[in-house]
């Protein structure tokens, strides 16, 4: 029988009135048995009003009020309801109605926050907040002793999981889903025993999505900043209320496993758990997804068509968690969660090295051949000894390398290292979903021993076949043998001897006793093992889950101990050289050090966790884990990361010649003469220099030597390089943070944005108006001096925005500059080389043609590189007696390079490729734009793109918040972004002309999904 109060709302300010004194308005709030209102008074306070059950026994109410009394005083760091006492009498409670309906009523101050329940996304750092704000909560509450507190028969006491789950799975209708919460009673009984040895306390108890307040969103992420509803407190095993908290915070989420080491990492900061707690941690989260959803069928049986959510609460996501946690073996689970305890992850990793270091000397080899001269081959993600990673990933390739390197070291074995995040998976086909974004299994588990194919593989101590199998059609690598090992007292462990060849399976039976010193197989070749090179996979195992035959020879690396624990190091057995495990030359806390003892602290790291990158490779960046970032801002790599062509040209060119332009090089005349030619004319003399900043400074000099003027006219926003002329001509420095505003000699005018700015896109005057601003700043440079030397512009203006000038603004500027008697500068360094895709140079899009034009960035493809090009008359200008001298710019290594770079472009099609995807990527980001309030504007041509956004639409305010939140999450996702602009609120997109459809798609599927978070989507609601 349904005996919830029902109050009417004058009925329940009346109470207020005649009770507490309160007159306010009240808001109904949702809730199971009971019935609560919130409450403002016309003070602008807030409260619970909070109407009991008449079936609440009074003296479980007074229990709460007890606890919450107790909590006050210890100030546990996150806001907790308080008791509010009647205007009259000693009590906290107000009691109305007759025995048969009596009403225990009580009034709370209100907590503010928002409901965990409604937050998206659930992050670490939230969930984190979380487990702590749990753990300080039980340590607070390991000293409140009550009589009464543990409540006998409580369907919501988790230590009775298995009888609630049997008393209501018959009322689960799918019979596989019913079949699964069977089978989680089933691993709960397993675990029951152990709960009575466990520490015990009053618990909360139902820390779920509902009753977990969180901070607002903002930049600086969420955190938990209170709990509600103590009606279910039960004297428990504490970890009953961890295990509860756990398996409502990772609802929802995309990786509910790393969601619950979350919580669980954050709970043992501040009250560490047990060993035995961690035994029963995994299966008490489960039990109380299958009570929940188990609960919810029974409650909706008995009542036939009822929509009332508040009964089945989180039960589509509890489903979803309970098939997500049913993918990961518990004893893996108990791993993981040990190791966010910083307890050794498998249990029985101990006690197998033990055994294994006692026995060494009993030990026979794997192989024939001696390891202890074998040579060490570096695979890692840093390798110097991998400069081309398509060839890696062509096997026969690979396999060539491997033999000419064991050649040359005049080794008749390599050694592959253990524990080393290896570069070969830094591929696709090994991802996996850890967290927010698919994670590569790069670290390997084992030892890799390469020898011919046909070498015989041993056994190095006695055991019986536990399995062999074929894994080659579905996991590439041919025949796998695991030997079982018993260590004594009911123990054992196992080694893993993986591609071998296909003669293995006919000798060899599951069951079957295995003498030290056997041979039990032979290596496959090349053919047999997914194109694998001829080696052994060589790993131990302390515990194989249940895995048959397949078990991971690679992990990944935000799971690499819990896997290495699994996988101890096979040096414990074999007689290897020194260094055949992998140890970093320096961990990251050390790098980290380095840089700021020794670095300047103006130089600044991109991200609020900074990326140790090692490695490039196309439009990728990889980190030292070997996990791939899609780079979508690094222009200066124009042809991608590390291309080939471009390397072996700098190769073959150092390792003969480098020296300055004092010496006739035909590569330096090349070199121009293919640059040049590029070019309109009379844009045919080159001068060439290390870096885009220089080669303003030099332009600069020029148009003063052919003017005899020194005031220049710059665009507002815009930045010129990082000498001291570049500075003074740079707005978006001089503008910015630390900058002291323009120099007597230099006329900021107004950025010719359209979107933004006075005269916007429906005006199709708008370039020559924009234009027309410069009069006033030639007119000054006439006033104060002879008139303006040069008029300084991007063709498409990168830091100010992501600018596309509207059309006929530089054709309008360049005819009043010249007409003043100045020249015009060009500055192509973000965009030239192609990359707006409908023409090489940026200030063909305008029509004009400039008179001194500046290079930079892309033309090395990251070998430091600059040019300025300009026409004879200018050049004989500058010709004044005095030698202009460089000693690197246009060295032959330098031009070997840039004719590189050149000849790419060319052969690989990159200028259409540009054209062809910035297309393709701009009508997706429009259509983003459709979908999303907070982007106000979609720009650019080819792969120079902008996306602005703002809080506003309407009345376009710009929001840098948002933006920083797009990159920041964006890069949690595995894709690099950053900001430009006056207002920091514009993503530039400009990544090397590799980039592809796919990439473009999956930039903005993932933005799609970011913009749909609640920072976002909170401020463009206002």
């Amino acid at each position: 029988m349904d005996r919830r109060p029902r109050l009417t709302e004058p009925e329940a300010l009346e109470i207020l009135r005649s009770h507490f004194g309160l007159a306010g308005e009240l808001e109904p709030l949702p809730s199971e048995r009971d019935q609560n209102f919130r409450v403002v008074s016309e003070a602008g306070d807030a409260f619970v009003l909070k109407i009991a059950n008449p079936d609440e026994p009074p003296h479980l109410l007074a229990l709460q009020n007890e606890l919450l009394a107790f909590l006050a005083a210890r100030q546990i760091g996150v806001g907790l309801p308080r008791v509010v006492p009647p205007t009259a009498g000693d009590g906290d409670f107000v009691v109305l109605g007759g025995d048969e309906a009596k009403h225990w009523i009580r009034l709370l101050t209100y907590v503010p926050g928002e409901a965990l329940e409604t937050v998206h996304p659930r992050t670490a750092p939230l969930l984190e907040s979380l487990g702590e704000m749990m753990g300080r909560l039980d340590v607070a509450l390991a000293d409140f002793r009550r009589p009464f507190a543990a409540r006998e028969g409580f369907q919501w006491d988790l230590a009775r999981a298995d009888e609630v789950i049997a008393t209501h799975v018959p009322h689960i209708r799918d019979p596989e889903r019913r079949r699964g919460v069977e089978r989680i009673g089933a691993e709960f009984r397993a675990a029951a025993p152990l709960l009575p040895e466990l520490p015990r306390s009053v618990i909360h108890n139902d820390a779920n999505d509902c009753n977990v307040l969180v901070s607002p969103a903002s930049l600086e992420g969420r955190r938990v900043v209170g709990l509600l509803d103590f009606g279910d407190i039960h004297e428990n095993a504490t970890i009953c209320d961890l295990a509860i908290a756990a398996a409502y915070g990772l609802l929802g989420t995309s990786d509910p496993v790393t969601a619950m080491i979350s919580v669980v990492r954050g709970y043992h900061r501040a009250r560490p758990l047990t060993e035995a707690e961690l035994e029963v941690l995994f299966p008490l989260v489960r039990a109380r997804l299958g009570v929940s959803v188990s609960v919810s069928a029974s409650r909706r049986a008995g009542r036939p068509g009822s929509h009332d959510s508040y009964l089945s609460i989180s039960e589509a996501p509890a489903w979803t968690a309970i098939a997500a946690l049913d993918q990961t073996h518990p004893r893996l689970a108990r791993s993981l969660l040990r190791d966010a305890c910083e307890f050794e992850p498998c249990p029985r990793h101990h006690e197998v090295v033990r055994w294994i270091g006692s026995r060494r000397s009993e030990a026979g080899p794997v192989v024939r051949e001696s390891l202890e001269e074998a040579e060490i081959l570096d695979l890692s993600v840093a390798s110097h000894e991998i400069d081309d990673l398509d060839r890696m990933l062509d096997s026969e390739a690979f396999a060539e390398r491997l033999r000419c390197q064991l050649e040359e070291a005049g080794a008749s074995v390599g050694i592959g290292r253990y524990a080393e995040p290896r570069l070969c998976y830094a591929s696709e086909s090994y991802e996996r979903p850890v967290g927010e974004r698919p994670e590569r299994r790069t670290v390997h588990a084992g030892i890799d021993i390469f020898l011919p194919a046909g070498s015989p593989v041993l056994a190095p101590f006695g055991g019986r076949v536990h399995s062999a199998r074929d894994n080659s059609e579905r996991l590439d690598y041919g025949p796998t043998v695991v030997l079982e090992h018993e260590t004594g007292e009911g123990g054992c462990f196992y080694t893993l001897y993986g591609h071998l060849d296909a003669r293995t399976l006919e000798e060899l039976e599951v069951g079957q006793r295995v003498p030290r010193g056997q041979r039990i197989g032979r290596l496959g070749s090349l053919a047999e093992n997914g194109n694998w090179p001829p080696h052994l996979h060589f790993q131990l195992i302390t515990d194989l889950l249940d895995i048959e035959g397949d078990f991971p020879g690679v992990a990944p690396p935000s799971q690499r101990d819990a896997w290495l624990s699994f996988s101890p190091d096979p040096g414990i057995l074999l007689d290897l050289p020194e260094g055949a495990s992998y140890r970093p030359v320096l961990p990251r806390r050390d790098v980290v050090e380095l840089r700021r003892k020794h670095l300047a602290p103006s130089l600044r790291l991109s991200y609020r966790d900074p990326l140790q990158v090692v490695r490039g490779w196309k439009q990728n960046l990889i980190d030292a884990d070997g996990q791939a970032y899609l780079d979508c801002v690094n222009n200066v790599c124009h042809v991608g990361h590390c291309h080939p062509r471009v390397v072996e040209a700098a190769r073959r060119q150092m390792g003969v010649l480098n020296t300055n332009t004092r010496y006739l090089h035909e590569t330096l005349g090349r070199y121009c003469q293919r640059l040049t030619a590029t070019f309109p004319d009379p844009l045919s003399v080159c001068f060439l220099v290390n870096s885009g900043s220089e080669a303003n400074e030099l332009a600069f000099r020029l148009a003063r030597a052919h003017t005899g003027r020194d005031h220049l006219i710059v665009v507002e926003g815009a930045y010129h390089g990082n000498t001291a002329a570049a500075i003074a001509a740079s707005p978006y420095k001089f503008d910015g943070p630390g900058g002291e505003g323009a120099a007597p000699h230099v006329h900021p005018v107004a950025l010719p944005d359209d979107y933004r700015g006075r005269f916007r896109r429906p005006d199709p005057e708008r370039g020559r108006r924009y234009a027309a601003l410069l009069e006033p700043a030639i007119a000054e440079a006439h006033r104060r001096s002879a008139g303006p030397a040069a008029f300084i512009s991007e063709s498409l203006i990168s830091c100010g925005g992501q600018i596309e000038p509207p059309p006929g603004y530089l054709e309008a500027a360049y005819a009043l500059v010249r007409r003043a008697g100045g020249l015009c500068i060009c500055d192509e360094v973000q965009v030239g080389f192609g990359r707006v895709g409908s023409h090489f140079w940026g200030f063909e899009t305008q029509g004009v043609v400039p008179d001194i034009v500046t290079l930079g960035k892309p033309m090395g493809n990251g070998h430091p590189m600059g040019a300025v090009v300009t026409t004879p008359e200018i050049a004989r200008s500058f010709a004044s007696g005095m030698e202009y001298f460089n000693t690197f710019g246009g060295n032959p290594v330098s031009g070997a390079v840039g004719l590189a770079v050149l000849q790419v472009i060319s052969d690989e099609g990159l200028q259409g490729h540009a054209l062809k995807v910035g297309r393709q990527m701009r009508e997706r980001l429009l259509a983003l734009e459709a979908r999303h309030p907070a982007v106000g504007d979609v720009r650019g041509r080819g792969l120079f793109l902008g996306v602005e956004f703002v809080s506003d639409r309407d009345r376009r305010i710009p929001h840098g918040g948002i933006a920083t939140y797009v990159v920041e999450r964006m890069k949690d996702h595995g894709i690099l972004l950053s900001t430009d602009g006056s207002h920091h609120n514009v993503i530039k997109i400009k990544p090397p002309l590799v980039f592809d459809r796919f990439d473009a798609a999956r930039v903005v599927e993932v933005m799609d999904r970011v913009l749909s978070e609640d920072y976002v989507t909170r401020i463009c609601r206002g």
